[in-house]
């Protein structure tokens, strides 16, 4: 029940920064709204209800083990005397770092592409964006969060901060906000707004760069950085999904399934090489 009460309110903070970020886009967006912000609004904002419920059963029950493999002492952390607060942190690095191979993954795999791609067929991106997601992209991402949190036997604490940190750094990379160019010498460190942007793009090889969430040192060390400057003029989706059938709930939620011969190399309507 705590896990429970846990999980809501998370979802209670989630929501309400959604609200703060979106007036923030009204006052000093990066584009001016156009059609696609209005009609992508009631579909993303329904998978993002879906996901908040299909992330709640998922992390209620990963919380839930993680409390009794803490108890039990088990994990890679428990090996030595670490301070909670150091601990915490090597939670976060490592989780975030599994949600890189993770992201890199969803692109190279075609299965796994038919599901992402929802998340990058959107035509205007903007903080509603942000948990546009299909359900089977949950069940991917869980996976790979699960496996490195129960190896280091992460406390639930740290498993939360991490979670909420994840969240609220995704809502402000996805927000349609004009951000000082001098911020981004903060992607030296951290995943900017406008780093995240050039993966929205419709050119592969810009979508296939900038895959970090809450760290872009992984990026850097990894050779798929791309320059934050490229983010501020990228023309957002994916070629062929602009139709309103697709971009509807039941068409975004069915695109995953339609028949295709994608190849990891040119997946679902992938975008064109430039």
């Amino acid at each position: 029940m705590t896990a429970l009460l846990s999980s809501l309110n998370t979802v209670g903070v989630i929501l309400g920064a959604m609200a703060f970020v979106a007036l923030i886009e009204a006052a000093i967006p990066l584009h001016q709204r156009g059609r696609w912000n209005k009609e992508h609004l009631g579909p993303n904002l329904a998978l993002t209800f879906l996901t908040f419920a299909t992330n709640s059963v998922f992390n209620v029950a990963l919380v839930l083990i993680l409390a009794w493999t803490h108890s039990k002492g088990a994990g890679l952390l428990h090996l030595s005397a670490m301070p909670a607060l150091v601990s915490t942190a090597v939670v976060v690095i490592v989780l975030d770092f599994a949600f890189y191979v993770a992201h890199v993954t969803m692109h190279a795999i075609p299965g796994f592409w038919r599901y992402h791609s929802v998340h990058h067929s959107d035509p205007a991106v903007d903080v509603t964006t942000t948990i546009r997601q299909h359900p089977g992209e949950s069940v991917i991402r869980y996976v790979f969060m699960a496996a490195p949190a129960l190896a280091l036997g992460a406390s639930p604490a740290a498993f939360s901060v991490y979670r909420v940190w994840s969240v609220l750094n995704g809502l402000l990379e996805h927000a349609n906000i004009r951000v000082p160019r001098y911020l981004d010498i903060l992607s030296w460190v951290v995943t900017t707004p406008n780093m995240h942007k050039v993966h929205h793009s419709r050119i592969q090889k810009q979508t296939d760069s900038n895959y970090g969430n809450i760290f872009a040192i992984f990026d850097r060390l990894f050779a798929t950085y791309t320059p934050c400057e490229q983010g501020l003029s990228i023309t957002y989706g994916l070629d062929g999904l602009d139709n309103s059938a697709t971009q509807t709930t039941a068409g975004l939620l069915a695109l995953p399934f339609r028949q295709t011969t994608a190849t990891a190399a040119e997946p679902i309507a992938a975008p064109q090489l430039s």
